[in-house]
């Protein structure tokens, strides 16, 4: 169902762009697009859920995914980074040298568009993890916690039902300027998730929103871009560092494991 009072942000890939992206190892392959639709101000159904936007408005970004696949070959087990504009602006190549990984975000996107597209952002690659980040535009939407969840339970158990051996890393909802209102219901959010989290050795739950505070509690200003959202490089490299950390062996993903009695 096509949610109202659409705000659209389109970048259109140059050639040049998209020459320089061929270009990169293939062992390291970050093609990114935005094709971003904000939605603002949803309309509520019946049920007290907001409808969820229209995700065929990303069906351009996904062809371009599958002609930049179609021309260059991918890693076995890499790690899949993909979720909306925070995963776009990161890059992975640069600040994960040397680790296979593949960067499909595609912004402005919510949590039930990865779902529609979870075959080719994420299953196509048969990654060794995946690295999501959503629910900042599904907030901003009007989403509640508990249609949040049910989103990333759908996302989860797809990627799992198809590939059981991958494991599933949560980035929290961050705080930002901009979305400053709605933080609550974004920790409430995150609560939601991260007890979810807990019911599976293969999924686990990163919080990179709590170092973004500041002594005062408040986001920290020098994170952010002038729009009050989108980081600075400042601000990826607090996620860097909790990411990595994450990610290495014998990080919160061994501890994740072993506090649920699951061997290696």
């Amino acid at each position: 169902m096509r949610a109202g009072g659409l705000r659209v942000c389109i970048h259109r890939w140059t050639s040049d762009e998209l020459e320089e992206s061929r270009m990169r190892p293939l062992w390291n392959s970050s093609l990114y697009v935005v094709a971003g639709f904000l939605v603002v101000g949803a309309p509520a159904l019946v049920s007290g859920q907001v409808a969820d936007p229209d995700a065929t408005r990303f069906e351009n970004a996904m062809a371009t995914f599958a002609r930049y696949d179609a021309k260059n070959s991918f890693p076995a087990d890499a790690t899949v980074f993909v979720g909306s504009s925070s995963i776009v602006g990161w890059d992975t190549g640069d600040r994960f040298p040397g680790m296979p990984l593949i960067n499909r975000g595609f912004g402005g996107s919510q949590m039930s568009d990865l779902v529609h597209y979870v075959e080719e952002t994420v299953l196509r690659y048969t990654p060794r993890t995946v690295v999501v980040y959503e629910g900042d535009n599904d907030t901003s939407a009007g989403k509640r916690s508990q249609q949040l969840l049910e989103d990333y339970q759908e996302f989860v158990e797809a990627v799992l039902t198809a590939q059981p051996s991958t494991r599933v890393v949560i980035l929290s909802i961050k705080p930002s300027l901009a979305r400053w209102n709605v933080w609550p219901e974004m920790q409430a959010s995150n609560a939601a998730i991260e007890a979810y989290s807990q019911t599976d050795a293969r999924v686990d739950f990163v919080d990179v929103g709590t170092a973004m505070l500041g002594v005062d509690g408040l986001p920290r200003p020098e994170l952010f871009v002038g729009d009050g959202l989108h980081m600075t490089p400042a601000g990826y490299d607090v996620w860097d560092e909790i990411v990595m950390e994450a990610l290495m062996p014998g990080g919160m993903h061994a501890r994740h494991m072993a506090g649920q009695g699951v061997g290696h």
